[in-house]
């Protein structure tokens, strides 16, 4: 028996010493980049908010709000100020105010004459002069055949998109940063501003990423590969004073009414502090529901509180 007593006193210790040597190294291994351990704050059913702030993972600075918007529950539409009958673009609360959608962006690239640079349908019909010819990457929403996700981002250089029988009835083109391969698609010039960025993952989400400082194109095409490896397709749909991200009335009341304040908010209810400008064509979403209404907010206890 004392013989015995000694073997499970010395496996024991051996257990307790690799413990300790364990905790010592956990430490030293960075995280994997799929667990970056966001936490979503689900506003409602197939919508939700995240901050981030990758820290010294990546070369930059960044800091950004994130919205997953699952197109299984939301629609996507293009609205154009021509096409609206307005004499002049609005600025992005006076479209919210006139849409009255959940969630508003800006859709992308425009001239001093406010005309859209690249394709861009409404209903299937273009809105767009033309095709850019260096621009590879197209947001495409509402498609024409059943048996088609519901939106996504097409990469141009290898996909097909029929300008005379659009398979998608919303689409708006702009430049692709990083590819499916996770080939980043912009130079590393250095210019920092605001961006919006718009990409898909590989479960059919639709993520829109508003950065809350200046960052370059590259710098986060090159995080988000490595923070987000089933982050593909990633767009930058405009920078500067032109990025915008404007929730709407409905879900900031529903935020107000739960008393919960999230760090996002300031970011995207229209109070921060920026140059606005107007913007001739938005995108909204609203759900699909015949009344519209999204779905009560949860306490975020309730919450997901990790990346798809």
């Amino acid at each position: 028996m004392a013989k015995t007593g000694s073997v499970l006193r010395l496996g024991r210790t051996l257990i307790s010493r690799a413990a300790i040597m364990l905790l010592l190294v956990l430490p030293l291994v960075a995280p994997a980049a799929s667990d970056e351990g966001l936490k979503w704050d689900s506003v409602a059913d197939g919508l939700a908010f995240a901050t981030w702030n990758p820290g010294v993972r990546c070369s930059e600075d960044l800091a950004a709000v994130l919205v997953r918007i699952d197109p299984e529950r939301y629609r996507f539409a293009v609205h154009h100020f021509q096409d609206e009958g307005l004499p002049s673009p609005p600025l992005m609360v006076d479209w919210q105010r006139r849409i009255g959608a959940s969630l508003m962006f800006n859709a992308g690239l425009f001239l001093d004459d406010f005309s859209y640079m690249g394709l861009l349908y409404k209903d299937g019909r273009a809105l767009g002069k033309r095709r850019h010819p260096q621009w590879q990457a197209l947001f495409v929403a509402e498609p024409t055949e059943a048996d088609r996700r519901k939106a996504g981002v097409l990469d141009l250089a290898f996909e097909q998109f029929e300008e005379e029988r659009p398979t998608y009835r919303e689409a708006a083109q702009a430049l692709m940063v990083v590819d499916r391969t996770g080939k980043i698609r912009v130079r590393q010039s250095g210019k920092r501003a605001q961006q919006t960025l718009l990409a898909e993952d590989g479960g059919g989400m639709i993520w829109l990423l508003k950065t809350t400082n200046p960052a370059t194109l590259y710098g986060l095409g090159d995080c988000l590969r490595r923070s987000f490896p089933a982050v593909k397709q990633v767009m930058a749909m405009d920078g500067g004073s032109s990025s915008e991200v404007l929730v709407g009335a409905d879900l900031l009341a529903q935020l107000t009414r739960s008393g919960y304040a999230p760090g996002w908010r300031s970011a995207v209810d229209g109070t921060a502090r920026a140059s606005h400008i107007p913007l001739p064509a938005v995108i909204s979403i609203r759900p699909r529901t015949e009344t519209g209404s999204p779905s009560p907010t949860r306490h975020p206890a309730q919450q997901p509180s990790s990346a798809r």
